[in-house]
């Protein structure tokens, strides 16, 4: 075989490889859960899932919109793109039958999105006071109370909450700050540091709570919560039906929209929650704080009634 072909195919290989390290595992196996609904519905109806077509690709997304978000839509249309790059095919999801039939289904069904429900800070209070008073073991109520308090705190996705090691943290006068070594938006590992102080209240403080859990835990190394993100919002739909809210309404990322909620009410600067959210576009936390403010800057307050 000719060298030069040898060298085209080796660097094909190598270029495929980084397409998929440069992306979380979460977010391949996200993406393959959106292109395995796309190819469920290519093998209903006989057409080729990979590679497919822009007109398969406009049919599909008109089937979703029967049942689905928009957001949806954009979400499962990236995922698409995504896994053809990765097995070294290309799709125009710009194509003018995508693009149009997108902007169709737009104006019918809108954009509104219901998301879940923040966790606020009077709400994570309420949860803490129901898992003190749970009759389990003492050692998993510390480690719940723990893993609340301080995903709430940092403003942690769940991924990184459960990614922190015990070498990650450092104990200081102020609080602690915690090493997050890699997350969703810095996929090439340049971390952050998370600073959380000392809360005056001591039975809702993240690092005390955490100085205890680590000490009856006795950890030296390793994982601080031996559980997987899914386990973290499935605690907080059991802890939010415990104290009397719909667990529906809730979800693993309620901990960090509370934080960023939570600290728009209470008058925080954008660039300070973005500091520790590690949000790299305001488009998001803005949403946090319009949502906040949305009776603090009402304007009906100025009108005497």
């Amino acid at each position: 075989m000719n060298k030069l072909v040898v060298d085209i195919k080796s660097l094909e290989i190598e270029t495929l490889k980084n397409l998929r390290n440069s992306k979380s595992l979460n977010t391949i196996r996200a993406y393959k859960a959106d292109f395995n609904d796309f190819s469920q519905f290519c093998k209903k109806h006989n057409f080729e899932s990979l590679p497919t077509q822009p007109k398969i690709l406009a049919l599909y997304l008109t089937d979703l919109s029967k049942s689905s978000k928009y957001s949806t839509l954009k979400r499962r249309l990236a995922s698409i793109s995504v896994i053809h790059k990765i097995k070294g095919h290309y799709i125009d999801t710009k194509h003018p039958l995508i693009m149009e039939n997108l902007l169709g289904i737009k104006r019918t069904k809108g954009t509104i999105q219901r998301s879940k429900k923040p966790m606020l800070i009077n709400d994570l209070k309420l949860i803490i006071d129901v898992i003190d008073k749970e009759k389990s073991k003492n050692l998993k109520k510390l480690r719940d109370r723990t893993l609340l308090l301080l995903g709430f705190a940092g403003g942690f996705r769940r991924s990184e909450l459960v990614s922190i090691d015990i070498e990650d943290l450092e104990f200081v006068n102020e609080g602690v700050k915690i090493l997050v070594k890699r997350s969703k938006t810095d996929q090439s590992g340049a971390g952050m540091v998370k600073g959380i102080p000392y809360f005056n209240n001591e039975n809702y403080c993240p690092v005390k709570s955490l100085k205890k859990y680590i000490s009856v835990c006795d950890l030296k190394k390793g994982k601080i919560f031996s559980i997987s993100d899914k386990s973290v919002a499935l605690l907080i739909k059991k802890f939010a039906t415990l104290a009397g809210f719909d667990p529906s309404k809730y979800a693993g990322h309620s901990l960090r929209s509370g934080f960023a909620t939570s600290t728009a009410q209470a008058g925080a600067e954008e660039r300070n929650i973005m500091a520790m959210t590690g949000h790299k576009t305001t488009q998001m936390v803005r949403r946090y704080i319009r949502e906040a403010n949305i009776f603090k800057n009402n304007a009906l307050n100025k009108v005497k009634i």
